[in-house]
């Protein structure tokens, strides 16, 4: 157990140096007990970067730390790849519309999000409108955004979607 929160320490550190993310929001403990000590410990590893050169290298890097870490434990680590999804390139001129009916101060940000703009993205013009979210927490219940943040969200979508459907 102890090896794999030092991965978890290591993976955001390393992401954040890459300027990435990396975090692991599954964790499966054997056995799960309380008093208990670990004798499987699986964790799975979400990471997001801007390019696959970046996204390569911190994965790479996360992976050695465990190793390096499971060795001086005296314990065996294993890396494996269960899925990937490239890093996906919305097109642009429809994410610059959608933000140009936000003001001229909405962020662009980047997103290695695999949703399913992800996938229609290699068959149609796809961008992704990110409504605030002042706590940062995601896929969760406690996660929350203001209503005139979400009504100023789906008005720029109606707009475009409307100026898209009319042209």
């Amino acid at each position: 157990m102890l090896s794999y929160a030092n991965t978890v320490l290591a993976a955001r550190k390393k992401a954040r140096l890459h300027g990435a993310l990396a975090t692991f929001g599954k964790v499966s403990v054997e056995p799960n007990g309380t008093n208990a000590i670990a004798s499987l410990v699986r964790g799975w590893l979400d990471s997001r970067a801007a390019d696959e050169a970046t996204l390569t290298a911190l994965v790479e890097e996360i992976a050695q730390a465990a190793q390096e870490r499971a060795e001086r434990d005296g314990v065996r680590a294993e890396v494996v790849r269960e899925s990937y999804t490239p890093v996906v390139d919305f097109d642009a001129p429809l994410r610059d519309r959608l933000a140009a009916r936000l003001g001229p101060d909405t962020p662009v940000l980047p997103t290695g999000a695999g949703h399913d703009a992800g996938i229609l993205s290699a068959v149609v013009p796809t961008a992704m409108l990110f409504v605030r979210n002042p706590t940062g927490v995601s896929h969760s219940p406690s996660e929350s955004a203001d209503e005139t943040d979400c009504l100023a969200g789906a008005a720029a979508l109606a707009d475009v979607l409307e100026d898209l459907t009319c042209s």
